[in-house]
């Protein structure tokens, strides 16, 4: 069993994908081609902003929407300590401070309702981490950053395709990022992100900067980096976008089964009312983690924690940024998390088999 598979999605459009690598080969056009104008102008329609930029990764992403608002040495940047390490780490190469805010522990989402009390004069953005498929609640941040006067980047590597009150993941914040790495709801063949922005003035700074800083050739009038996205991973994209509706529907009933399936011992994710999440990850909780692991890989059943240790617990973030503060939540969601396998293409006898290795684990003697 496969933790997550891509080979039945790539056998469905395989010759659409040939057919795709071919015409880029013809034109020759490998950096910048023409599928990367296609590729954004559908990525914009999909979420419904005025500007959809392509870039090298996700990390790049957040680089990128971080540079374009002159985030940088003495600034603070209000986070998720509950992420992959990418989301402290480019406020720190940046020369900022990440400063963390307790997650919500249904939802592992940064709880709004403590991100006020984490405003200082110093703080230049806010950015919080849509995990596992789900948004934060975006409405409650924006208030709040509306009164302060500061930008808000959602970190949506996860939640492409996800919906928040009737509003598409990255179509609600100042900028959004998000991902296509391989194994995100919509991934290519390779590293890949994108910014999205409806501001004009930012969007030519994310062009510039994803640039090498360049408005013209040989031109620089910023700082950039090399963060383009490559023609071929566009082409396999704009192919991969077309059952991207479908495949979200899939999770959906995934997700669905997975709830009637596991048993009651262990916590399941828990998803807003207004919410509609693209399930990136399946991640439940459980007790003696490692022990239901090690006896799940036994019986052939994989799984992943995301993620084992809290952003803050970091050893580098906290050799940069020493701390006491408490994150209560965070450190008892990194102990007990766990995620199933989860594709749009997991069939109703795998998961079955899942949940019933789950529970007998849970009956031979192992608590949840």
């Amino acid at each position: 069993m496969q933790f997550i598979d891509l080979k039945t999605q790539s056998d469905r459009i395989e010759d659409r994908l040939i057919a795709r690598l071919k015409t880029v080969l013809s034109h020759g056009a490998y950096i910048m081609g023409p599928e990367i104008t296609e590729l954004e102008k559908k990525l914009a329609h999909f979420t419904g902003v005025e500007h959809a930029l392509t870039v090298a990764s996700g990390t790049d992403a957040l680089l990128i929407a971080l540079m374009a608002l002159n985030v940088g040495p003495g600034d603070e940047v209000i986070t998720s300590p509950f992420s992959f390490f990418a989301t402290a780490e480019v406020i720190a190469l940046l020369g900022a401070t990440p400063v963390f805010v307790d997650i919500d522990s249904d939802t592992y989402n940064i709880d709004a309702a403590l991100i006020e009390a984490a405003i200082t004069p110093k703080t230049k953005a806010i950015m919080p981490v849509s995990i596992y498929g789900q948004c934060a609640d975006m409405d409650e941040i924006n208030a709040i950053a509306k009164q302060y006067q500061l930008p808000v980047i959602e970190d949506a590597a996860q939640s492409f395709g996800a919906v928040y009150k009737d509003r598409p993941s990255c179509s609600l914040t100042t900028i959004a990022c998000t991902s296509f790495f391989p194994s995100k709801p919509l991934g290519c063949y390779g590293d890949g992100g994108a910014c999205f922005t409806n501001n004009d003035e930012l969007a030519l700074r994310m062009q510039e900067i994803r640039l090498h800083g360049q408005s013209k050739r040989y031109y620089h009038t910023r700082l950039g980096i090399n963060g383009r996205f490559d023609t071929i991973q566009a082409a396999f994209l704009l192919e991969k976008m077309e059952l991207f509706p479908e495949e979200i529907q899939l999770r959906q009933e995934v997700a669905q089964r997975y709830s009637q399936l596991l048993p009651k011992q262990v916590k399941k994710p828990s998803i807003k009312a207004y919410n509609t999440s693209v399930f990136a990850q399946y991640t439940i909780e459980v007790s003696e983690r490692d022990t239901i692991q090690q006896k799940l890989q036994q019986l052939g059943i994989p799984t992943a924690v995301h993620y084992p240790v809290g952003l803050h617990n970091q050893p580098i973030i906290r050799e940069l940024y020493p701390t006491n503060h408490a994150f209560i939540h965070t450190d008892a969601a990194a102990s007990r998390v766990m995620s199933l396998p989860m594709h749009p293409y997991l069939t109703q006898a795998d998961q079955q088999k899942i949940c019933t290795a789950l529970e007998n684990v849970l009956v031979d003697g192992v608590i949840a």
